[in-house]
C-alpha cells in the first residue's frame, strides 16, 4: 500500500501528503492564519476532528468560524462533554447519559445521586464556574477506539450503568468510540469535537435551566436531571441571543393569552385548547380568511370522520409506522359492572384520525373518476389527533387536539409540477398577507426508512425541484436549501419556514408529493386510452395547524394583531358620564360597519381605561367627551403610537372600516 495519498482541496489544488497526516498538519502547511482558524475538517462532505488522521485520498475541506452552521454545531456539542465534565467534577458519584447539541445550545441528561437528588437552578452559576475552569486549561480532546466488551466492562465498573446499557445495545461491527478531556474523563461519543476545550468561548455560553427528563425519552424509565444552556462562537453572538430570549419572554403566546384572554388549557384535557370567546374570534377570522383562498383556488371542502377502523390505518401504512402516536379506542360497548376489565381482549380496535390523508382518499375512490376530473383538490379543516408525550406539549404550539388547514391534490403525472408552482404561489400570498415577508424553501430528501422504489423518490424528488424552480423560489432570497434523510415515509416534501418578528424561524406549510398512498389504498382513475391509472397525491398545507399558527402570530405580533384578526377592533372610552349615550351610539354605528367595537363607560379615569385597553392589545381607542358628544366626532388613540387625532366619527368609521378589512377584500 503506498504511503502517500492525495487530498484535493475546494479550489481543485491537490497535494500529495503521507498517509496519517491530520488536516490539521495541512492547515498549518498552508499558512499560520489558518492553522490558527481551523476548527474541524470536512472528509468528502462529513464533518470529522481536524487531528483525525488522513487515510486515504480525498476531499478535504478546512471548517472555520465563518462555516456558521459547522462551527457552531461543534462549539454545541463541546459545551455539552464540558457540562457532563463539570457536572462530574463537583458532584461525585453522578451518572452521564446523552448531550446533544440543539438548535440553540445544548443540553445534557445525568443521573444525580440519591443523596444529591435533581439538579436545582440555584447551582447553575457553580456548574458554569467549573466549565470555564475546563475551558482555561485548553485540555486536548481525543479520540479513542474501544472494543465492546472493555468499554462495556469500564462503564460498569465506575458505575455509569446507563453508558453500560447503551454501549450494550449498538449494533455489532459497530465502531465504538469515546473521547478524553484530556488524560483522563471521557464520553462515549462518534463525534466529531474540537482539538481542545480551548477553542471554546469562555464568555460565549450560558446555562439556561434544569428540568426533569427520563432515560431514553420513556416515561417508564429512570428519571433523570437535564440541564439546558445556550452556547455560542462569541460573547457577541450570546449577547444578541439573551435580548432575543428576553424580547420572546414577552411576546410568550401563553402569558399574551392570559393578558387578552385567548384561551386557556389544564390538565383536565392535556394538549387541547380551550378557546375563549376573543381567541375564538381571532381563529374564525383566520379560517374564514383561509377558506376565501382555498375557494379562490379551484378547493373543494370536505368533512371526515374522526374515528376511522384500525384495519384502514393498516392500509395506508400508519398502524405500522405511526401507531405509537395515534389514541386507539376499543369498538364495543365497555364493561358497566364492578367487577371485571372495562374492556375485553376481543374488541376490535378503531382509531381517532392523526391525519385527514387516507380519508380523503376514500373520497376520492367514491365512483369512477376520469383524467378529465384532475386535478381534484380537495380541502378539510380537519381536527385529528396525536399522542404527544406531557412533557413534549407546549402552550397552543404542540397539543393533542389540533385543526390542520389540510389538502390533498389528485393528480396525473403531467399536472405535478404545475400543480406544486401554483400552491408556492398561493402560500407566498397568504404568508405575505398575514405579515411574514421573509420565509424559506427546503426540500426534504427521502429517509432510510421509506415506502417506494428508489425510481418512485427520484421522480418525486425532481419534480419538487422543477416546481421551485419554476415558481422563482430556487435561489437565497428564499434561503432554498435540500434536506437528506428528512422527507416522510411515504414522499419527499417541501417546507417553508417563515422567520418572525425577531428572527426566529417556524416550518409551518409543506407539500409533498405521493405516489405510495394511491397505490397501497387503490385509488384510480380512467386515463385517455381507457386504462385505469394511479393518481399522485399531493399532500399540503399552509398555515401547519391553526393552533400552532396563531400562537405564531400571537409572538409574532406581541398581541398587537393587524386591526382585521384583532378580536376586539375599537373601543369607544368617555370621559365623563354625560357623554355615555354618545359612546354607545357610536358603538352602534362601528358595529353597523362591520367593525367589532365595544363601549366603555365605566366611572374610571381616562388614564386608567387608556392604560387597560392599551394592555389588552385594542388597535383603537376612541375617546369621548362632551365636546365631542356636541360636534359628532371622536379623539383617536392609535395603538403604539403618542398622541390622538380628532375627527368626525363618519370619517373615523370609515378609516376604522378600511383598516378592519381583511387584506384580501381590499381594493387594489
Amino acid at each position: 500500500m503506498s504511503q502517500m495519498i492525495r487530498v484535493t482541496l475546494p479550489d481543485g489544488s491537490a497535494r500529495e501528503v503521507v498517509r496519517g497526516t491530520t488536516a490539521a498538519q495541512i492547515a498549518a502547511d498552508i499558512g499560520p492564519g489558518l492553522a490558527k482558524a481551523a476548527l474541524a475538517a470536512k472528509i468528502d462532505g462529513e464533518l470529522r476532528d481536524i487531528m483525525r488522521p488522513l487515510e486515504e485520498d480525498t476531499n478535504l475541506a478546512l471548517v472555520t468560524s465563518r462555516d456558521e452552521a459547522d462551527a457552531l454545531e461543534l462549539f454545541r456539542h463541546d459545551y455539552a462533554h464540558v457540562l457532563a465534565e463539570a457536572v462530574q467534577n463537583l458532584f461525585p458519584g453522578t451518572q452521564i447519559t446523552f448531550g446533544p447539541s440543539t438548535n440553540d445550545g445544548f443540553y445534557y441528561d445525568f443521573a444525580p445521586t440519591a443523596e444529591h437528588g435533581p439538579f436545582r437552578d440555584d447551582e447553575l452559576p457553580l456548574i458554569e464556574e467549573e466549565m470555564r475552569k475546563i475551558i482555561a486549561a485548553d485540555l486536548p480532546l481525543t479520540r479513542e477506539v474501544w472494543e465492546r466488551d472493555k468499554l462495556i466492562a469500564k462503564w460498569a465498573a465506575e458505575g455509569e450503568s446507563f453508558k453500560a446499557e447503551w454501549a450494550a445495545e449498538l449494533p455489532q461491527g459497530e465502531e465504538l468510540t469515546v473521547y478524553r478531556s484530556g488524560e483522563g474523563w471521557m464520553d462515549m461519543c462518534r463525534g466529531p469535537h474540537l482539538a481542545s476545550t480551548g477553542k471554546l468561548d469562555p464568555a460565549a455560553f450560558k446555562l439556561t435551566r434544569v428540568s426533569g427528563a427520563y432515560w431514553r425519552g420513556d416515561q417508564k424509565n429512570a428519571q433523570l436531571s437535564r440541564i439546558y444552556g445556550t452556547g455560542w462562537l462569541n460573547k457577541k453572538q450570546l449577547a444578541e441571543h439573551l435580548v432575543r430570549l428576553e424580547e420572546a419572554a414577552k411576546r410568550d403566546h401563553r402569558k399574551i393569552g392570559r393578558e387578552m384572554d385567548l384561551f386557556h388549557l389544564q390538565e383536565e384535557a392535556h394538549g387541547s385548547v380551550f378557546w375563549h370567546p376573543k381567541g375564538y374570534r381571532i381563529y374564525r377570522e383566520l379560517e374564514a380568511y383561509m377558506r376565501r383562498a382555498i375557494d379562490g383556488s379551484g378547493y373543494q371542502e370536505v368533512k371526515t370522520p374522526q374515528v376511522m377502523d384500525a384495519r384502514q390505518w393498516e392500509q395506508s401504512g400508519h398502524w405500522g409506522k405511526y401507531r405509537e402516536n395515534m389514541f386507539v379506542i376499543p369498538d364495543e360497548v365497555p364493561n358497566i359492572e364492578d367487577e371485571g376489565p372495562i374492556v375485553s381482549d376481543d374488541a376490535e380496535w378503531m382509531a381517532l384520525k392523526p391525519m385527514n390523508c387516507p380519508a380523503h382518499v376514500l373520497i376520492f375512490r367514491q365512483g369512477m373518476k376520469s383524467y378529465r376530473d384532475l386535478p381534484l383538490r380537495m380541502a378539510e379543516m380537519g381536527c385529528c389527533h396525536r399522542n404527544e408525550p406531557h412533557g413534549a406539549l407546549h402552550g397552543i404550539m404542540r397539543v393533542r387536539q389540533f385543526t390542520q388547514d389540510d389538502g390533498h391534490i389528485f393528480c396525473r403525472e403531467d399536472q405535478i409540477v404545475e400543480e406544486v408552482r401554483d400552491f408556492c404561489a398561493l402560500l407566498d400570498r397568504v404568508y405575505k398577507q398575514l405579515g411574514f415577508e421573509k420565509y424559506a424553501v427546503k426540500l426534504a430528501l427521502r429517509p432510510d426508512m421509506r415506502f417506494g422504489t428508489d425510481e418512485m423518490w427520484d421522480k418525486a424528488e425532481a419534480e419538487l425541484r422543477e416546481a421551485v424552480e419554476r415558481a422563482g423560489m430556487a435561489n437565497d432570497d428564499y434561503g432554498w436549501e435540500e434536506l437528506p434523510g428528512e422527507g416522510a415515509f411515504y414522499a419527499p416534501k417541501l417546507e417553508f419556514h417563515l422567520t418572525d418578528a425577531i428572527g426566529r424561524t417556524w416550518q409551518c406549510g409543506t407539500i409533498q408529493s405521493d405516489r405510495v398512498m394511491p397505490e397501497r389504498l387503490d385509488a384510480s382513475y380512467i386515463g385517455e386510452d381507457g386504462e385505469r391509472h394511479r393518481p399522485v397525491m399531493l399532500h399540503r398545507a399552509i398555515l401547519g395547524t391553526y393552533e400552532r399558527f396563531i400562537g405564531i402570530l400571537i409572538e409574532h405580533f406581541a398581541g398587537r394583531f393587524p386591526t382585521w384578526l384583532a378580536p376586539v377592533q375599537a373601543v369607544v372610552a368617555t370621559i365623563v358620564s354625560d357623554a355615555d349615550d354618545y359612546a354607545k351610539d357610536a358603538v352602534a354605528q362601528l358595529v353597523a360597519a362591520g367593525i367589532r367595537a365595544e363601549s366603555d363607560v365605566r366611572n374610571e379615569k381616562i388614564n386608567y381605561k387608556v392604560r387597560e385597553h392599551s394592555l389588552a392589545k385594542v388597535p383603537y381607542l376612541l375617546v369621548v367627551g362632551n365636546r365631542e358628544a356636541e360636534e359628532g366626532t371622536v379623539a383617536i388613540r392609535t395603538l403604539g403610537q403618542d398622541g390622538q387625532r380628532i375627527m368626525p366619527l363618519a370619517e373615523a368609521i370609515a378609516m376604522l372600516k378600511g383598516e378592519a378589512t381583511p387584506p384580501d377584500l381590499r381594493a387594489g
